[in-house]
């Protein structure tokens, strides 16, 4: 049994941001020199994804492709953004608030801007569409067929940031 792992470095925007990754998932299976097994994609941040989907070959005046412009429409109406403390989100409460603050003098990957914790609404997306997906690995490929393809998602709109995707592959 081989374990091969390493990690995806994705910058996202202060939007909604899709990152197709299939390429660098790709590279990493051959790496791993894994003929057969599998292969998982994960995210360690609570307000972003991984999703497989069909590759869209247009794209809207933002760049995004279609079908992740289709699935924003569909959760801006199912799961609106939290955009003041006053609305129907109950996220962040006061004891998570301070745990923040706090957090924030020790990581400066969190700021100490109470704006930026309003994000219920990507933690519920985060939530809907899960953190991972797996793969099979089959003679040194990976098994997403010949439209799929894998992207990352950080549903968080109130900043930039660095984030990191892992990668690991085991079997033979």
């Amino acid at each position: 049994m081989n374990v091969y792992q390493k990690d995806i470095k994705v910058t996202t925007e202060d939007r909604v941001t899709y990152k197709n990754i299939t390429e660098e998932i790709k590279k990493i299976v051959k790496e791993s020199q894994v003929s057969n097994g599998i292969c998982l994609v994960q995210t360690s941040h609570t307000t972003c994804s991984v999703l497989f989907e069909e590759y869209v070959h247009d794209h809207d005046f933002n760049g995004d492709e279609y079908l992740q412009a289709d699935l924003n429409n569909i959760l801006d109406t199912l799961v609106p953004r939290e955009l003041t403390e006053n609305s129907n989100y109950r996220y962040p409460g006061p004891k998570h608030v301070q745990f923040l603050a706090d957090l924030a003098q020790k990581d400066k990957n969190y700021p100490n801007d109470p704006g930026t914790i309003l994000n219920g609404d990507a933690h519920i997306r985060g939530s809907l569409f899960g953190g991972n997906q797996t793969f099979a690995v089959k003679d040194k490929q990976l098994l997403t067929g010949s439209v799929g393809y894998v992207y990352f998602v950080d549903w968080d709109q109130n900043r930039a940031r660095n984030r990191v995707c892992h990668i690991l592959v085991m079997g033979e």
